[in-house]
């Protein structure tokens, strides 16, 4: 199953291939890369997810893996075993090319969320500057 949480995206097309960071919980998915903001909804039926994702372009003069358009609505299927999760899908903007990717899955962040204890800041614990001469 797709778990909520942050995933490494890689994703070509004939064209080109890009990577990107995307995020799902709670049934949307969204995220970014060099050239484009994603965000959607995202259904979730066992190992198998289907998600309507639009694009948007944040950088100007950068291609796409579809060209340069400016904004695209992609219709995705895929199947999510353990940390990795591998989709295609297409454009409806360019319904004749296919779009295949990947999502890894992030431990880092699941880990990263647990709460720690900071020391408390003690400035008599700072390293002394050395006394400068002749002054």
């Amino acid at each position: 199953m797709l778990k909520d949480g942050t995933y490494a995206a890689w994703f070509k097309t004939p064209q080109r291939e890009g990577t990107g960071i995307v995020h799902v919980a709670d049934g949307e998915i969204w995220g970014r890369d060099g050239v484009m903001t994603y965000s959607g909804s995202l259904q979730r039926d066992g190992d198998r997810f289907t998600a309507i994702v639009v694009t948007r372009r944040h950088t100007e003069g950068l291609p796409t893996v579809f060209g340069n358009d400016v904004e695209l609505t992609l219709k995705l299927t895929g199947t999510s075993r353990g940390k990795v999760a591998t989709y295609v899908g297409t454009a409806e903007q360019f319904p004749d090319v296919v779009l295949e990717g990947r999502l890894i899955f992030n431990e880092q962040q699941a880990q990263a969320s647990a709460p720690t204890q900071q020391p408390k800041f003690d400035p008599r614990k700072l390293p002394k500057l050395p006394k400068r001469r002749g002054r």
